[in-house]
């Protein structure tokens, strides 16, 4: 089943403890979909300016991801960011922002992706969200991700955001701004009183946690020593999860229990180098190898 994604594309530049990376190719919705294609054909929304590298382009062509949503907006600018990672590499500072074009009108849903069934409005201002949802005949499963800008800024319309959506992917410190709740558990039972069925929380090298109305799981992340770039981490992390729900057709407790062991370990092998170069050309045999040993490190008795 396709599964549509829309949120920001990207020009980044980033500095870690590994070297630097200049103007390479990043944006929330890039990560997302490498994921997610590895599991089911992906339709890309998303808008870039005229300055948006052709080269970035053939990356996103050479996966199973529909670009007739990607709209080249003519006197634009792309999105751009700058950061760095530094000591434990948990957060990154930003060291510059242009907005550009996602500071301009939203991106629009092409007719032929108007009959979506799932979805994922990777983060955006909530208003956004909703007003992509509205260009969407009858989706049946709608996943958000969201940002501690938007919490503190736009709470009102955020939790207006989360009424109308099944599952919610956050990390672990905008789970606890959103809720005023410490405890992880506490968190995810306050967000699933918003609204949505089920809440996935990034931890970062600590893995994740799901919360959902039907029970409760919690997974370590995939040990690595290899983290030179962990931008995008969290957006290949959905991307894994969304892709994998994807291809099953469910949101039972077990397909969500599994959806969190692929978007743990699609997110271990984003961050083993710079923007999405460890990923444009990852195989789907790759991804089934570590999700193999993965699972038997967790297997007891």
């Amino acid at each position: 089943m396709p599964l549509l994604v829309t949120g920001s594309i990207g020009i980044d530049t980033v500095v870690s403890p590994y070297g630097r990376a200049e103007g390479v190719l990043g944006g929330s919705a890039v990560y997302f979909s490498l994921a997610a294609s590895q599991y089911v054909p992906v339709r890309l929304v998303g808008v870039v300016g005229e300055d948006f590298p052709p080269e970035f382009r053939k990356v996103l062509e050479g996966r199973n991801i529909d670009l007739r949503g990607l709209e080249v907006r003519k006197g634009s600018k792309t999105f751009r960011w700058s950061g760095r990672f530094e000591g434990a590499m948990n957060q990154a500072e930003t060291l510059e922002l242009d907005l550009n074009v996602l500071a301009e009108r939203g991106p629009k849903v092409p007719e032929v992706f108007a009959d979506s069934k799932m979805v994922f409005l990777a983060n955006t201002h909530p208003t956004l969200q909703r007003d992509l949802l509205k260009q969407l005949r009858s989706p049946e499963l709608v996943v958000c991700d969201t940002m501690d800008l938007w919490i503190t800024t736009e709470r009102e319309s955020l939790v207006e955001t989360l009424r109308v959506v099944h599952g919610v992917i956050v990390n672990d410190g905008e789970a606890r701004q959103l809720t005023g709740k410490m405890n992880l558990f506490d968190a995810g039972e306050a967000i699933l009183a918003l609204g949505p069925r089920f809440v996935m929380i990034k931890k970062g090298e600590h893995g994740g946690l799901l919360v959902s109305r039907d029970g409760v799981a919690a997974l370590p992340g995939f040990p690595t020593t290899r983290v030179k770039d962990p931008t995008g981490a969290g957006d290949t992390f959905a991307g894994g999860i969304l892709g994998y729900i994807a291809s099953v057709g469910r949101t039972d407790f077990e397909t969500l229990r599994q959806a969190l062991v692929r978007g743990t370990v699609a997110a271990s092998f984003v961050i083993e180098d710079f923007s999405v170069r460890r990923v444009e050309g990852l195989t789907r045999a790759e991804l089934d190898r570590r999700v193999a040993e993965f699972v038997k490190m967790l297997r007891f008795g």
